[in-house]
């Protein structure tokens, strides 16, 4: 450092003479009105240098102005991140909401024409293993729910309830393998007994001179008193008659969409 100071010296010498002079010249020049020789030369000689002063100091301000909007635009970028991230999450509440509402209304419209009284319940578990079809949902003895009881959807027969708790009950899918009901073809009036397949549903006992089509509406007959009659259960999906055979062998699929199945109602009343 002292040595570059050495090396230096005469230059920074200079260069503080001219700052002290441009000083006293600018003290100077708001006292006076004339401006004398030896005054405009300093003025000459430091225009220069004042010029690339000026120039350093507007650069500095704009770099420093440029950071500073940055620094700014950068906090209301974030900002602005997150309000959009929270009206996005508000916005899926309300289509979930609405979705909800409209799930509901069909339902509701389905157990209007029933003209049964009906409690609606959620799903909250399922247990599609291959030895049971079950569902949870979150009704229960609290809830006046017991065994037995016919569980329904805006598209058609769910099931009943096997089990019971306080605030939860299993249902018994059609589509298990111990489930059976009376139910018949609703063109023809055939009768049948759907059993669970599974995923589908087979109409047992259909006998092999009755008229039952592919498309053809399944539909609970209302024999038994536990499904109120003409329910839907399914779509014919296949119809084979064997030579010697007493009874036709017929597949449906279930009307009832059970992997979207979110929520239900329970039929809790005789006709009214």
């Amino acid at each position: 450092m002292r040595e570059l100071l050495r090396r230096y010296q005469f230059l920074l010498l200079a260069i503080i003479l001219l700052l002290i002079t441009v000083i006293l010249y600018s003290y100077n020049l708001r006292h006076k009105t004339a401006t004398t020789f030896f005054e405009r030369a300093i003025l000459t000689f430091a225009a220069p240098f004042q010029v690339g002063v000026d120039g350093i100091v507007d650069n500095v301000t704009d770099v420093w102005g440029n950071y500073l909007w940055l620094v700014d635009a950068q906090k209301r970028n974030l900002e602005l991140e997150q309000e959009n991230l929270e009206l996005h999450s508000q916005l899926q509440q309300v289509e979930e909401i609405s979705l909800q509402n409209e799930r509901l209304r069909k339902l509701l419209a389905f157990v209007d024409d029933l003209d049964r009284p009906a409690l609606p319940a959620q799903v909250i578990g399922e247990d599609g293993s291959n030895w049971a079809r079950t569902i949870i949902i979150d009704k229960g003895t609290r809830a006046g729910l017991y065994s037995g009881l016919a569980v329904v959807s805006a598209q058609g027969v769910v099931g009943r309830i096997m089990k019971t708790a306080p605030d939860s009950s299993r249902v018994l899918l059609i589509t298990d393998a111990s489930s059976a009901l009376a139910a018949l073809i609703q063109r023809t009036r055939t009768r049948g007994v759907a059993r669970g397949l599974g995923a589908k549903l087979s109409i047992e006992y259909a006998l092999r001179d009755s008229d039952i089509q592919i498309g053809d509406l399944l539909v609970t007959s209302g024999m038994g008193g536990v499904f109120p009659k003409g329910l839907p259960l399914g779509l014919v999906e296949s119809v084979e008659k064997d030579q010697y055979g007493l009874f036709q062998q017929v597949t449906a699929t279930p009307t009832t969409d059970f992997s979207h199945l979110e929520e239900v109602m329970v039929i809790v009343g005789e006709d009214q």
